[in-house]
C-alpha cells in the first residue's frame, strides 16, 4: 500500500475520532475565503462583526495567497480583533475548494457559518436567528436564508431569483435533487448557511474524495448535496446577504474558455454525485442536459469542434441523455462547417443590431 493511501486512511479515522472525541464549543465559526479581494474584504469582515448574537463569533480568514493588499488588510483587523480573528494565509495558491476545507476542519464552533471576501451580510441579526432556530430544531443541520445580488460594476443591489422550492424543510434524496437540478439559484447559497460543525465533519469522514479530489472546481455543491443526508435542510425567508456578481469570478467568467472548464468540472461533480447517490429523478436528469447544452453554446461561441466533441463525449460517458430540441438544434448546426459559420454570421449580425 502507497503512503499516499496510507495517509488517507490515517486522516478518515483521525477525523471519525475528532468527531466522537471532540466537544465544540459554543460559539460560531464563521469562515471567510479571500483572494484579491482588496476593495471588498473590509466590508465583509465588517458585516460579521457588527453581528448582534448572545454567542461568542470566531472569525477565520482563509487569504490563498493574494498578491494585492488583502493580506495587509486581513492583519490590520486580526490585531485589531485578536481574541475573534485567525488569520490564515496560505504560502501557495490552493485553489477554492481547498483553501475553503482547510478552513472548515479549523472551526471550534458548534455552528459554522461561511461569507466570502467580496460578500455583505445586510441583516445584523443573521447569526443569532440561525443559531436559536438550530437550538430549537436538532433535527436541522443546515439553515440557510433568501438573498440579494450585488452587481460589482454598478453597485446596484436587486432581489435574486424567486426560490423555485418548497420552504419546507428537506433531506436526504429529496434536497440533494434540489441541489442537482439547480439552474438560475443554489437551492443553498452557502453564504446564507448555517449548519452544525459535528454533522459536517461525520460528512466529510464519510464522503472525503469529493471534499478533497482537486478535479471538482467548486465547494457549495457537494458539501450541500451531501448534508442532506445527515438531517434537514430548512429555509428562512428572510434577506440576510447581498450576493456580489462579477465577470472576473471563476463561476461566471467573461472568458469561454474559463467558462467551459468550469462548467465541465461542475458537471462532471454533479454526475459523480448523481451516481454515487443514485439519483435519477427527472428533474435532476434534465438538469444535466441543460450543462450539457451550456458546453456546446460555449464551443458554438467559440467556433471550436474539439471543445463540442468533448461536451458530446462527457455526455456519453457519464449516460447524459440528450433529448430536448435545441440541445439537438445546436448539435445539428455545428456538425456541418459551412452551417456553423452561417450561425454564427446570423449570431454577429443580431448583436450588431442590438
Amino acid at each position: 500500500m502507497n503512503i499516499g493511501k496510507l495517509d488517507k486512511i490515517f486522516s478518515t479515522f483521525h477525523t471519525l475520532y475528532v468527531c466522537m472525541e471532540e466537544t465544540f464549543r459554543n460559539i460560531i465559526s464563521v469562515v471567510v475565503c479571500t483572494y484579491n479581494q482588496e476593495q471588498t474584504i473590509g466590508r465583509a469582515l465588517d458585516s460579521i462583526l457588527r453581528q448582534q448574537c448572545e454567542w461568542g463569533v470566531e472569525i477565520i480568514i482563509g487569504d490563498d495567497c493574494s498578491s494585492d493588499h488583502t493580506a495587509d488588510i486581513c492583519r490590520d483587523y486580526a490585531s485589531r480583533y485578536p481574541e475573534q480573528i485567525r488569520y490564515i494565509r496560505n504560502e501557495r495558491n490552493k485553489g477554492v475548494e481547498e483553501n475553503y476545507f482547510d478552513c472548515l476542519l479549523m472551526a471550534c464552533g458548534k455552528y459554522i457559518a461561511d461569507l466570502a471576501g467580496d460578500d455583505e451580510w445586510t441583516d445584523t441579526k443573521k447569526l443569532e436567528r440561525q443559531r436559536r432556530y438550530m437550538e430549537e430544531h436538532p433535527q436541522c443541520v443546515m439553515l440557510h436564508t433568501d438573498y440579494d445580488v450585488r452587481c460589482e460594476q454598478t453597485g446596484s443591489i436587486m432581489p435574486a431569483a424567486e426560490y423555485p422550492y418548497d420552504t419546507r424543510p428537506a433531506e436526504g434524496a429529496e434536497m440533494a435533487a434540489r441541489v442537482l437540478s439547480q439552474r438560475y439559484r443554489p437551492a443553498v447559497h452557502l453564504c446564507t448557511a448555517m449548519y452544525r460543525n459535528d454533522a459536517f465533519r461525520r460528512c466529510y469522514a464519510r464522503h472525503r474524495r469529493f471534499f478533497r479530489d482537486n478535479i471538482y472546481p467548486c465547494e457549495d455543491m457537494q458539501l450541500t448535496a451531501l448534508m442532506a443526508y445527515e438531517g434537514t435542510t430548512d429555509y428562512m425567508p428572510q434577506k440576510t446577504l447581498a450576493y456580489t456578481v462579477s465577470n472576473r469570478s471563476i463561476s461566471n467568467s467573461a472568458s469561454e474558455r474559463k467558462a467551459y472548464a468550469f462548467k465541465k468540472a461542475a458537471a462532471v461533480l454533479a454526475a459523480d454525485l448523481r451516481d454515487y447517490l443514485s439519483i435519477r429523478s427527472g428533474s435532476v436528469e434534465r438538469a444535466m442536459e441543460h450543462r450539457i447544452y451550456e458546453l456546446l453554446m460555449h464551443a458554438f461561441r467559440l467556433n471550436d469542434r474539439t471543445l463540442r466533441a468533448d461536451a458530446l463525449h462527457l455526455a456519453h460517458e457519464r449516460s447524459i441523455r440528450l433529448r430536448m430540441l435545441r440541445t439537438w438544434t445546436v448539435c445539428i448546426v455545428t456538425s456541418c462547417r459551412p452551417l456553423w459559420a452561417m450561425a454564427l454570421a446570423a449570431r454577429r449580425i443580431k448583436k450588431n443590431k442590438i
